[in-house]
């Protein structure tokens, strides 16, 4: 390890800090620093223009442009290092590919960067960053992780870098800037404004990061709700089947047993009827053997034989019609018609039964309603409440913004807004800086005529017709607030709404339930209006401001 070491040592002691390759054609430089002949001399035309030449390791400066002489004993060395077998150049993953931060002093192949610099506006591979890590007047630069955007960082207009930010217009300027077409603006520091979004940033964390624990909490309720349900649904379902096989079992019980009597009283009836019938076939037996005698003697021509055998055959005969009386066919036909009413009445039974079952099973519903979702005092909306900011990008230009763009003027006279596709060209409107997801609150203090809405982020800004206006279309939601009336409107269907007009407004969203309400607040907040829909993407909150009108978006985080 400590010769592999040695080599990367002799390699680095060795190596242009330019092309971080061994030296080629070797020169030493004034400050002692050696580069390679011609990485020295494409630094140096680069510089010619400034007419100050200097060092890319130590920024010594030189004038005039020191002449160049190859170091002899230093290229001697290098070719006697090259016969010795150096280890291979920098890996390849070293080098900087396409979708990589190339270093900007990196000459032919290029490594990756390791920082940017925010000063210089140059980013730099671990070799060329050396001097911000070792030169004083370096050291106090700002490094940041390796960007592709540090030229966004330079003011299009003057070439100097931005380092302050205009609070009117919302973006970042230059010092020229400031004193320019900026002159009378609200500007501070870049710094600074960082300093004030970086709280409100952390505040807008901590509350989603609370909203994330409340929801893991609801999520872990709502599975411990989900194995409740499997568990109750599966225990109902094995007790109804036991119920149901039970009753089941029963009916084929009563089943057999009316089966077992109708074949006893089957067996009962027949038998008798055997009997009757046997003793009935012996009487006919007797008869025909009596008619067969007194047929024999009807035949005797001897009249004396015929009187003295004619007694003993003239016993009394049974009565010529049977005495046995038939019921109707069918006689188990009243058992049928009980059977028959039994399944009536349990059909009956059954069918109410079911009803009420089913009514049961219908109600069962484990999560409360939407609308008992929300809160019902002021305390409870503002769990839910949200910094809302205007966006002077989307306000037309009859509109003036202030109170850190959160209030919004009518003005008689044109706002110079530059031109932006997200402005509204003709309707007195503005959006919202923020799209709004899950659960919001905010509140409206008004005057005048205004629309509150909540409008999807692609309704369209330019031109007068229904498309633009808030409510007039299938891409926002609107409360028109006069101080006569209100009104509700969606894809320009508009309703009338009786309710005291409030000069406060609260607005709650819960995206997710497709639910939007609109309340006069107070302690307790009265429902003026509730919408429930399904949004098909995140909403912004909107504005529209009439003559002489205003809206102010008030701060309920602070």
């Amino acid at each position: 390890r400590a010769e592999m070491e040695q080599d990367q040592l002799d390699r680095e002691t060795f190596s242009c800090s330019i092309c971080l390759d061994l030296l080629k054609d070797p020169v030493t430089i004034p400050c002692g620093h050696s580069y390679c002949m011609s990485c020295i001399k494409i630094h140096w035309d680069a510089e010619d223009q400034k007419g100050i030449h200097s060092c890319p390791q130590c920024r010594e400066t030189f004038t005039p442009r020191p002449v160049l002489k190859k170091n002899t004993m230093l290229a001697a060395l290098v070719e006697q290092l090259k016969k010795t077998g150096l280890p291979a150049a920098p890996a390849d993953h070293c080098y900087a590919g396409p979708e990589d931060v190339a270093c900007d002093f990196c000459t032919g192949r290029k490594l990756k960067a390791f920082r940017s610099c925010l000063v210089c506006l140059v980013s730099y591979c671990e070799n060329h960053l050396q001097p911000h890590l070792d030169v004083p007047g370096l050291k106090k630069h700002t490094l940041v992780e390796p960007s592709r955007n540090l030229q966004e960082n330079i003011c299009s207009q003057h070439d100097e870098v931005m380092k302050m930010f205009c609070r009117t217009d919302q973006t970042c300027i230059c010092y020229l800037c400031s004193v320019e077409e900026h002159k009378g603006h609200d500007t501070v520091s870049a710094a600074a404004e960082r300093t004030e979004r970086q709280r409100e940033l952390e505040e807008r964390r901590g509350n989603i990061q609370q909203g994330i624990q409340d929801r893991e909490k609801d999520v872990k309720l709502l599975q411990q709700e989900v194995e409740a349900i499997n568990h109750s649904a599966d225990k109902t379902v094995e007790d109804s089947e036991k119920i149901f096989t039970e009753l089941i079992r029963l009916l084929q019980k009563r089943s057999s047993d009316v089966e077992q009597q109708i074949r006893s009283q089957q067996e009962t009836e027949v038998s008798r009827v055997k009997d009757v019938q046997e003793k009935l076939e012996q009487e006919i037996t007797e008869l025909k053997r009596k008619d067969a005698e007194l047929e024999q003697l009807s035949h005797t021509e001897d009249h004396s034989q015929f009187l003295l055998n004619y007694p003993s055959l003239s016993a009394k005969e049974p009565k010529g019609s049977s005495s046995i009386k038939i019921r109707p066919l069918r006689p188990f036909e009243d058992v049928t018609a009980a059977v028959s009413e039994l399944r009536d009445l349990m059909l009956d039974v059954l069918r109410d039964s079911w009803a009420n079952i089913s009514l049961m099973v219908s109600e069962v519903d484990v999560l409360l309603s939407e609308p008992n979702l929300e809160p019902r005092s002021r305390a409870g909306f503002l769990k839910y409440s949200c910094e809302i900011t205007l966006n002077p990008n989307t306000a037309n230009t009859k509109l003036v913004l202030s109170e850190g763009n959160r209030k919004v003027r009518w003005m008689n006279h044109l706002q110079s807004y530059p031109n932006h596709p997200d402005r509204f060209t003709n309707w007195p409107q503005v959006l919202s800086r923020e799209s709004l997801t899950g659960r919001c609150y905010w509140e409206v203090e008004w005057s005048g005529r205004v629309r509150l809405a909540a409008p999807y982020n692609n309704i369209s800004r330019a031109g007068g017709g229904n498309e633009c206006g808030f409510g007039g279309n299938d891409k926002s939601w609107a409360l028109i607030c006069s101080q006569t009336r209100l009104q509700f409107g969606h894809n320009n269907i508009w309703t009338s709404i009786s309710a005291p007009v409030p000069s406060r407004l609260g607005v709650y969203l819960d995206h997710g339930a497709g639910l939007l309400s609109f309340y006069s607040v107070s302690d307790s907040m009265t429902l003026i209006h509730r919408v429930q829909t399904r949004f098909s993407q995140p909403l912004l909150a909107g504005v529209a401001v009439g003559s002489e009108s205003s809206a102010e978006f008030m701060n309920l985080t602070s």
